[in-house]
């Protein structure tokens, strides 16, 4: 299969139209590109599944159109609390796991009796879902597993040859997936730590969050039936294994013993110590790292190193979810 790259506004109708063939575009959001096929069509999302070597337990992420899919798909459109976070934080990179309708096929929510529902505020990806006039599923467009893409170019290096179409819309503009919240019986259970953090949530109502001041640990219970899409121990990883440091002294102390890299947070006095480095945040800003993140892990993981060593960010705000897919990125393989 040959994949062609395509900017808008050109991209635009090619992409609905393969959309409503049943084929897969990728397309940018403000978190991640992700991988899109009709959501309510299951040989469509099948076709996500075998791109991405996706296991079928890993349920996806419906983004809708408009509000109005909102009560087609979910029974919980009415919900008070479920309206607030809507109006508050729709468009944009907040998650919400509700209870489904029949009309979402089950291998989109891996069987499950709730779906994850969102709405992009990326002007491209809101045109051709707006063009195309339905859901599409969209996990990020990447193979499983590996780095998340925020270019078009990441894209064609993780599925060139798999899919037909990328659109270009640019750099993503926060760099990590959208936050996952379960609404359940006026509480919120947070399921991903991302853009949207806890003190954003907390005034909405009582939040249940595994994330402490030692840093995010959320994994699914039950590893072979996870709730949301980024709750498996190992994710986000680059082919080159990861050391995550426990802590700044650690970070001074550190000694590698291989052909070893550094992912930085905000400064090092000892790059001579790696044979390559890579720094978040010159300017000490998570917004920063966020959206460095996944493009800084590429370009080290490109070097074909031993090891790369990460430093811990703030296990605050932001830092948290980036704190997140680097413990993940650390994680033993299977």
């Amino acid at each position: 299969m040959t994949t062609r790259t395509l900017l808008p506004p050109d991209a635009i109708e090619e992409a609905a139209t393969l959309l409503s063939a049943g084929q897969m575009v990728a397309l940018p959001t403000e978190t991640v590109y992700g991988l899109a096929a009709h959501a309510l069509d299951p040989t469509a999302v099948t076709r996500i599944f075998e791109a991405k070597h996706r296991p079928l337990f890993d349920p996806l992420i419906v983004h809708l159109p408009g509000l109005d899919w909102l009560d087609r798909l979910t029974t919980s459109a009415g919900d008070p609390l479920v309206q607030a976070l809507v109006q508050r934080f729709w468009p944009g990179p907040l998650t919400l796991v509700l209870p489904r309708r029949p009309i979402v096929p089950d291998l989109v929510t891996s069987g499950l009796p709730t779906v994850a529902v969102r709405m992009s505020a990326h002007p491209v990806f809101r045109a051709i879902l707006t063009r195309f006039g339905g859901p599409v599923a969209a996990p990020s467009a990447n193979r499983f597993g590996r780095i998340s893409p925020t270019t078009a170019a990441h894209v064609l290096e993780e599925l060139g040859g798999r899919i037909p179409l990328i659109v270009d819309g640019g750099p993503c503009g926060l760099g990590i997936e959208s936050t996952v919240v379960a609404v359940d019986s006026g509480s919120l259970h947070l399921l991903r730590a991302g853009p949207i953090i806890p003190d954003d949530l907390s005034p909405f109502a009582p939040l249940r969050s595994p994330f402490s001041s030692c840093g995010p640990r959320v994994a699914a219970e039950n590893p072979s039936s996870p709730a949301a899409p980024g709750q498996l121990p190992s994710h986000y990883a680059p082919a080159t294994p990861l050391h995550l440091l426990d802590s700044q002294s650690e970070a001074d102390t550190f000694h590698p013993s291989a052909h070893a890299a550094l992912l930085a947070w905000c400064r090092s006095t000892r790059p001579s110590q790696f044979e390559a480095m890579e720094v978040l945040t010159p300017s000490n800003d998570p917004r920063e790292a966020a959206v460095q993140l996944f493009a800084a892990m590429r370009r080290l993981d490109s070097l074909n190193l031993d090891l790369i060593v990460a430093e811990p960010p703030p296990s605050s705000g932001l830092g948290l979810a980036i704190l997140d897919r680097l413990r993940k990125a650390a994680a033993p393989r299977n």
